[in-house]
């Protein structure tokens, strides 16, 4: 979600446009139009599974914020585009009404991600062997420091972004390249319920 160390960014702090995005089909045409678009509302039903009607609607909520915009199209259809590849919330605002939109979007990501893992886990088994193989699935515990943690964030966004213009320059996209989820979450351990011999041992699977 976050793309901080890049320009093409878009900056929600209006917690109404962060409650606004937190919607999964808003965010799944988002993610569309940042990889596929511009799309017309029809194309965006047909990917979406959703109606028309459906897709119109969330496409215009998503253009009341500046989340997307409508562009010339041939003929009389008009595509909608993403008007940034990357959305950036911040979780320390210091706006309580800002903080508390973003911790309902960030919880809504985090169920979001674990069902698209459980997803992969379970259809694993019809991937071609080579995609077996490059799949990955584990975890790390590191003792780190805050500085640390963020040195190994902007490491990991150097390497991601040899390959971001490819979202929007399919051209670049090289035979047998499929869309891949990538997903990066870091969290201090010592919070919450879970004991230390639970789950997170930091053995990869």
């Amino acid at each position: 979600m976050t793309g901080t160390e890049h320009d093409d960014v878009l900056h929600l702090t209006d917690p109404q446009a962060i409650r606004a995005y937190a919607h999964r089909t808003r965010m799944a045409l988002v993610g569309m139009l940042r990889t596929e678009g511009p799309l017309t509302a029809t194309r965006a039903a047909e990917l979406t599974g959703e109606s028309v009607a459906s897709c119109s609607y969330h496409l215009r909520m998503l253009a009341k914020y500046g989340v997307v915009e409508e562009v010339p199209g041939p003929g009389r259809q008009k595509p909608w585009r993403a008007t940034a590849q990357y959305t950036d919330i911040s979780r320390a605002s210091g706006d309580p009404a800002v903080d508390a939109a973003a911790t309902e979007l960030r919880t809504l990501l985090a169920q979001h991600y674990f069902e698209l893992v459980i997803n992969a886990e379970r259809t694993w088994d019809r991937l071609p062997p080579e995609w077996q193989a490059a799949e990955a699935f584990g975890d790390e515990l590191l003792y780190l420091t805050p500085s640390e943690l963020t040195e190994l964030g902007d490491g990991i966004e150097e390497l991601l972004r040899r390959f971001a213009d490819r979202n929007k320059r399919p051209e670049l996209r090289p035979a047998g390249a499929e869309l891949v989820q990538v997903l990066r979450i870091a969290f201090r351990k010592d919070r919450g319920t879970t004991s230390p011999g639970d789950a997170g041992s930091g053995e990869p699977a």
